[in-house]
């Protein structure tokens, strides 16, 4: 009998060692696994931080050509419009400059004709 509860004991204790070593493969996996799957995630978020600078890099160089060329033809716009002013004041100025003086003519002759 002692042989008997020897035996099963020792077949229990070499089921439970075998169990324990399939418990110990099986979290040595999973922690592989639990690994690798960080690691791809780092990678992958590594790769989007870099897609996503480059992407800010190019909407950047964009941004600033066309606010360059904004700029430019703001310029432009604003000297076609100084110019446009200017000549028109010119104008104004000659006509003003007229009627001062027909009205100089005007009070000069009036004068002339009470003295």
């Amino acid at each position: 009998m002692k042989k008997r509860l020897l035996s099963l004991s020792a077949v229990l204790f070499v089921a439970v060692a075998m169990n324990a070593q399939t418990v110990k493969e099986e979290v040595k996996d999973d922690a592989k696994t639990v690994g690798k799957t960080i690691k791809k995630g780092a990678k992958a978020t590594g790769e989007g931080i870099k897609d996503g600078a480059e992407w800010v890099g190019d909407k950047t160089k964009k941004g600033a050509k066309a606010t360059a060329n904004g700029v430019k033809d703001g310029a432009k716009w604003t000297g076609k419009k100084v110019k446009k002013g200017a000549k028109w004041t010119g104008k104004q100025a000659e006509k003003g400059a007229d009627a001062v003086s027909d009205t100089y003519k005007d009070v000069k002759a009036d004068l002339k004709k009470k003295n």
